[in-house]
Protein backbone atom coordinates (compact mmCIF):
# COMPACT_ATOMS: atom_id res chain seq x y z
CA UNK A 1 0.00 0.00 0.00
CA UNK A 2 1.37 3.45 -0.89
CA UNK A 3 1.92 6.09 1.79
CA UNK A 4 -0.96 8.14 0.34
CA UNK A 5 -3.36 5.20 0.40
CA UNK A 6 -2.33 4.39 3.96
CA UNK A 7 -2.86 7.99 5.07
CA UNK A 8 -6.26 8.15 3.39
CA UNK A 9 -7.33 4.92 5.09
CA UNK A 10 -6.25 6.30 8.47
CA UNK A 11 -8.02 9.58 7.66
CA UNK A 12 -11.32 7.77 6.98
CA UNK A 13 -10.89 5.61 10.07
CA UNK A 14 -10.42 8.77 12.17
CA UNK A 15 -13.61 10.25 10.69
CA UNK A 16 -15.60 7.13 11.55
CA UNK A 17 -14.20 7.07 15.08
CA UNK A 18 -15.45 10.65 15.59
CA UNK A 19 -18.98 9.72 14.51
CA UNK A 20 -18.99 10.38 10.76
CA UNK A 21 -20.84 7.25 9.65
CA UNK A 22 -22.94 8.37 6.66
CA UNK A 23 -21.63 6.42 3.65
CA UNK A 24 -22.28 9.21 1.13
CA UNK A 25 -20.44 11.75 3.31
CA UNK A 26 -17.48 9.41 3.82
CA UNK A 27 -17.36 8.74 0.08
CA UNK A 28 -17.34 12.50 -0.66
CA UNK A 29 -14.53 13.03 1.86
CA UNK A 30 -12.56 10.18 0.31
CA UNK A 31 -12.91 11.73 -3.17
CA UNK A 32 -12.04 15.33 -2.21
CA UNK A 33 -8.42 15.64 -1.10
CA UNK A 34 -7.99 18.32 1.59
CA UNK A 35 -4.42 19.21 0.56
CA UNK A 36 -5.24 21.53 -2.41
CA UNK A 37 -7.24 23.74 -0.04
CA UNK A 38 -4.26 24.36 2.25
CA UNK A 39 -1.28 26.56 1.41
CA UNK A 40 2.40 26.31 2.26
CA UNK A 41 3.91 24.38 5.15
CA UNK A 42 0.56 23.11 6.43
CA UNK A 43 -0.19 21.02 3.32
CA UNK A 44 1.80 18.21 4.95
CA UNK A 45 -0.82 18.09 7.71
CA UNK A 46 -3.82 17.83 5.39
CA UNK A 47 -4.76 14.33 6.60
CA UNK A 48 -4.63 15.25 10.29
CA UNK A 49 -7.90 15.83 12.10
CA UNK A 50 -7.16 19.38 13.16
CA UNK A 51 -8.09 22.92 12.08
CA UNK A 52 -5.34 24.72 10.14
CA UNK A 53 -4.73 28.42 9.41
CA UNK A 54 -5.55 29.89 6.00
CA UNK A 55 -5.40 33.45 4.65
CA UNK A 56 -7.30 36.45 6.08
CA UNK A 57 -6.98 35.19 9.66
CA UNK A 58 -9.41 32.32 9.00
CA UNK A 59 -9.10 28.55 9.46
CA UNK A 60 -9.96 25.39 7.59
CA UNK A 61 -12.09 23.29 9.95
CA UNK A 62 -10.92 19.91 11.16
CA UNK A 63 -12.21 17.16 8.85
CA UNK A 64 -14.29 15.41 11.52
CA UNK A 65 -16.26 18.64 12.14
CA UNK A 66 -16.73 19.10 8.37
CA UNK A 67 -18.01 15.51 8.21
CA UNK A 68 -20.34 15.85 11.18
CA UNK A 69 -21.81 19.14 9.92
CA UNK A 70 -22.32 17.68 6.44
CA UNK A 71 -23.93 14.57 7.91
CA UNK A 72 -26.27 16.71 10.05
CA UNK A 73 -27.36 18.65 6.96
CA UNK A 74 -28.82 15.47 5.36
CA UNK A 75 -28.11 16.61 1.79
CA UNK A 76 -29.78 14.80 -1.09
CA UNK A 77 -28.85 14.78 -4.77
CA UNK A 78 -31.61 17.23 -5.81
CA UNK A 79 -30.80 19.86 -3.16
CA UNK A 80 -29.71 23.46 -3.70
CA UNK A 81 -27.36 24.35 -0.85
CA UNK A 82 -26.11 27.69 0.49
CA UNK A 83 -22.85 27.75 2.43
CA UNK A 84 -22.07 30.88 4.43
CA UNK A 85 -18.30 31.19 4.95
CA UNK A 86 -16.40 29.77 1.97
CA UNK A 87 -13.03 29.92 3.72
CA UNK A 88 -10.67 27.51 1.95
CA UNK A 89 -13.49 26.04 -0.15
CA UNK A 90 -13.07 22.54 1.32
CA UNK A 91 -16.55 22.33 2.85
CA UNK A 92 -18.19 23.54 -0.40
CA UNK A 93 -16.23 20.92 -2.34
CA UNK A 94 -17.54 18.17 -0.05
CA UNK A 95 -21.09 19.49 -0.46
CA UNK A 96 -20.64 19.54 -4.26
CA UNK A 97 -20.37 15.74 -4.22
CA UNK A 98 -23.76 15.41 -2.53
CA UNK A 99 -25.95 18.26 -3.83
CA UNK A 100 -27.25 19.40 -7.22
CA UNK A 101 -25.93 22.95 -6.78
CA UNK A 102 -23.83 24.70 -4.11
CA UNK A 103 -23.74 28.47 -3.62
CA UNK A 104 -21.01 29.64 -1.27
CA UNK A 105 -20.35 33.17 0.01
CA UNK A 106 -17.49 34.76 1.93
CA UNK A 107 -16.79 38.35 2.98
CA UNK A 108 -13.12 38.01 1.96
CA UNK A 109 -12.55 38.46 -1.78
CA UNK A 110 -9.13 36.80 -1.58
CA UNK A 111 -10.57 33.60 -0.09
CA UNK A 112 -13.29 33.43 -2.76
CA UNK A 113 -10.72 33.97 -5.52
CA UNK A 114 -8.42 31.23 -4.18
CA UNK A 115 -11.31 28.81 -3.60
CA UNK A 116 -12.58 29.36 -7.16
CA UNK A 117 -9.14 28.46 -8.54
CA UNK A 118 -9.20 25.15 -6.63
CA UNK A 119 -12.78 24.42 -7.75
CA UNK A 120 -11.70 25.00 -11.36
CA UNK A 121 -8.61 22.82 -10.98
CA UNK A 122 -10.76 19.98 -9.58
CA UNK A 123 -13.51 20.51 -12.22
CA UNK A 124 -16.16 21.12 -9.55
CA UNK A 125 -18.63 22.79 -11.91
CA UNK A 126 -21.70 22.81 -9.64
CA UNK A 127 -20.26 25.37 -7.17
CA UNK A 128 -20.82 29.11 -7.52
CA UNK A 129 -18.74 31.30 -5.17
CA UNK A 130 -19.53 34.94 -4.35
CA UNK A 131 -17.91 37.70 -2.33
CA UNK A 132 -20.80 38.93 -0.18
CA UNK A 133 -21.97 39.60 3.37
CA UNK A 134 -23.04 36.07 4.27
CA UNK A 135 -25.19 37.18 7.20
CA UNK A 136 -27.73 38.35 4.59
CA UNK A 137 -27.58 35.07 2.64
CA UNK A 138 -28.27 35.19 -1.10
CA UNK A 139 -31.82 36.51 -1.58
CA UNK A 140 -31.55 36.35 -5.39
CA UNK A 141 -31.01 32.57 -5.28
CA UNK A 142 -33.38 31.75 -2.40
CA UNK A 143 -35.07 29.63 -1.26
CA UNK A 144 -32.56 26.90 -0.40
CA UNK A 145 -33.13 23.26 0.53
CA UNK A 146 -30.13 23.33 2.87
CA UNK A 147 -28.04 26.09 4.48
CA UNK A 148 -24.71 25.50 6.21
CA UNK A 149 -23.09 28.29 8.23
CA UNK A 150 -19.40 27.88 9.07
CA UNK A 151 -19.15 30.85 11.44
CA UNK A 152 -20.81 31.35 14.82
CA UNK A 153 -23.81 33.64 15.28
CA UNK A 154 -25.38 34.59 18.61
CA UNK A 155 -28.69 33.32 17.21
CA UNK A 156 -29.58 31.65 13.91
CA UNK A 157 -29.63 34.67 11.54
CA UNK A 158 -33.16 35.76 10.59
CA UNK A 159 -32.37 36.45 6.90
CA UNK A 160 -30.96 32.92 6.54
CA UNK A 161 -33.95 31.32 8.25
CA UNK A 162 -36.21 33.22 5.85
CA UNK A 163 -34.30 31.81 2.85
CA UNK A 164 -34.86 28.20 3.93
CA UNK A 165 -37.56 26.21 2.12
CA UNK A 166 -40.37 24.59 4.06
CA UNK A 167 -38.90 21.21 5.01
CA UNK A 168 -35.39 22.65 4.65
CA UNK A 169 -32.54 22.25 7.13
CA UNK A 170 -29.92 24.71 8.35
CA UNK A 171 -26.87 23.75 10.41
CA UNK A 172 -25.24 26.66 12.26
CA UNK A 173 -22.89 27.14 15.24
CA UNK A 174 -24.60 29.35 17.83
CA UNK A 175 -23.10 31.12 20.84
CA UNK A 176 -20.78 33.87 22.02
CA UNK A 177 -17.60 34.00 19.93
CA UNK A 178 -15.25 33.76 22.94
CA UNK A 179 -16.97 30.72 24.47
CA UNK A 180 -17.72 27.19 23.35
CA UNK A 181 -20.61 27.26 20.94
CA UNK A 182 -23.32 24.74 20.16
CA UNK A 183 -23.90 23.27 16.72
CA UNK A 184 -27.63 23.63 16.03
CA UNK A 185 -29.78 21.99 13.37
CA UNK A 186 -32.84 24.05 12.41
CA UNK A 187 -35.66 22.41 10.45
CA UNK A 188 -38.29 24.67 8.91
CA UNK A 189 -41.89 23.45 9.11
CA UNK A 190 -45.13 25.06 7.93
CA UNK A 191 -45.83 26.14 11.51
CA UNK A 192 -42.33 27.37 12.42
CA UNK A 193 -38.82 26.16 13.21
CA UNK A 194 -37.60 23.10 15.12
CA UNK A 195 -34.20 23.35 16.83
CA UNK A 196 -31.91 20.43 17.71
CA UNK A 197 -28.68 20.90 19.64
CA UNK A 198 -26.02 18.57 18.21
CA UNK A 199 -22.62 19.10 19.87
CA UNK A 200 -20.21 21.72 21.24
CA UNK A 201 -17.98 23.38 18.60
CA UNK A 202 -15.72 26.41 18.24
CA UNK A 203 -15.88 28.63 15.14
CA UNK A 204 -14.82 32.14 14.18
CA UNK A 205 -17.65 34.66 14.63
CA UNK A 206 -20.07 35.53 11.83
CA UNK A 207 -19.13 39.14 10.96
CA UNK A 208 -21.30 41.55 9.00
CA UNK A 209 -19.93 43.53 6.06
CA UNK A 210 -17.13 42.74 3.59
CA UNK A 211 -13.50 42.05 4.50
CA UNK A 212 -10.92 44.77 3.84
CA UNK A 213 -8.70 42.57 1.68
CA UNK A 214 -8.33 42.66 -2.10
Amino acid sequence: MTDDAERKMQFLYALRSKGVTDKAVLSAMEKIDRAPFIRGYFTERAYEDMPLPIACGQTISQPSVVGLMTQALQVSARDKVLEVGTGSGYQAAILSQLARRVYTVDRHMRLVREARSVFDALSLTNITAFTADGSHGLPDQAPFDRILVTAAAEDPPGPLLAQLKIGGIMVVPVGQSDAVQSLIRVTRHEAGYEYDELRPVRFVPLVEGLGKDS
